[in-house]
């Protein structure tokens, strides 16, 4: 496999998507839609607190996750009929007859899907740029966040090729396409809600009597201590718990656990803003910190937490997005080399119906 030929499968398909004019409609479509998403929940932020710190945080954090429930819907479309779309239309066999391989046929229309997709990202700065102007987002979580989302949207795109490299019929590949997309996201969610309710366990709990250091220190009497002493028992009681600790994995690969999970939790205030915001109370001014109002933040938290087992007191709160990203990635590099061995030619065997060229 070749750069060379990678390049020339990918300017091939983007010049087919280019001479396409609808696409400069949905791109259009796709730039209104999150400005106007942006500006009307920067209007809620403002208009439910006035003088709150740090708006930024929270219109960026919803941002990014209406973007990824956008690009979700449309990447799909942008490979999801890329193999046997050609197929059908007798060009995909003109390719096959060349000296391209079929890992450069396969590497070259992932990233004609993947570069299109990338160009939706990229009309979404501008929007990010002014949630980073509005306070309170640090650079460094903006660049995180954009490298997960385009990785995931990569993801995304190879598992809609190779389910149109292995199915001969458009409509069914498109259809499997956002059925996959459903099973990582939704699906995930309805998968850890079973396992949940499958790791709920029955518990005998204890009550131990107070230890007579406990009372004295309570300021009781001496002869109430010794009384109380001689006549407590050790008592029980029945519950459950989840041990969500057994299938937080079952969450790992959605892509809006990994968004979340993976973006830079946010630092503290510094000497300098809590002065002035003890400044601004003392003048009579109420300030608050959206920053626990942070919906990455909060979601990777809650993420983080199912980790850990309820006997576990522990405040360190291990990552989820290592596990779920490298799933995510394995899998797609999976689907491209099986898309691969379905463009290899000549073939040995077709699907009834289906035309070679």
């Amino acid at each position: 496999m070749t750069w060379q030929g990678v390049s020339t499968v990918a300017r091939h398909e983007f010049t087919l998507r280019i001479r396409a004019g609808r696409w400069r409609w949905l791109l259009g479509v796709w730039f209104l839609l999150v400005s106007g998403f942006t500006v009307l929940v920067h209007l809620g932020v403002r208009h439910s607190d006035p003088q709150a710190q740090d708006k930024g945080v929270v219109v960026y954090g919803g941002l990014v996750l209406f973007v990824l429930a956008l690009a979700l819907l449309v990447v799909p479309t942008l490979t999801g009929q890329s193999v046997n779309g050609d197929r059908e239309r007798g060009t995909l066999a003109t390719l096959q007859v060349t000296l391209l391989s079929a890992p450069e046929i396969a590497v070259g229309k992932l990233l004609a899907g993947w570069g299109t997709s990338l160009v939706f990202l990229g009309l979404s700065v501008p929007a990010m740029a002014y949630t980073v102007a509005l306070g309170g987002v640090p650079i460094g979580r903006l660049l995180v966040v954009t490298v997960v989302v385009a990785l995931l949207l990569g993801v995304i795109a190879a598992l809609a090729l190779c389910l149109s490299s292995l199915l001969s019929r458009t409509t069914t590949s498109g259809v499997l396409s956002y059925l996959t997309v459903f099973a990582l996201t939704i699906g995930t969610l309805i998968a850890f809600g079973i396992g949940s309710a499958m790791s709920t366990e029955h518990y005998t709990g204890h009550i131990p009597c107070p230890s007579r250091q406990d009372l004295e220190q309570s300021g009781a009497p001496a002869d109430v201590i010794d009384e109380e002493l001689a006549n407590c028992s050790a008592s029980t009681y029945q519950g459950t718990r989840t041990r969500t600790q057994r299938v937080w994995w079952l969450l790992a690969p959605n892509p809006f656990v990994i968004l979340a999970d993976a973006a830079p939790q946010l630092a503290p205030l510094s000497d300098a803003q809590r002065a002035r915001r003890a400044q601004l109370q003392q003048q009579g001014v109420s300030t608050s910190d959206l920053r626990d109002s942070d919906p990455l933040g909060a979601l990777g938290r809650s993420v983080r937490r199912l980790r850990h087992g309820p006997d576990d007191t522990s405040s360190d709160r291990r990552p989820v997005w290592p596990y779920g990203l490298a799933f995510d990635v394995t899998v797609a590099a999976a689907a491209l080399w099986l898309t691969a061995r379905r463009l290899h030619a000549p073939a040995r065997n077709l699907p009834r119906g289906q035309r070679i060229a």
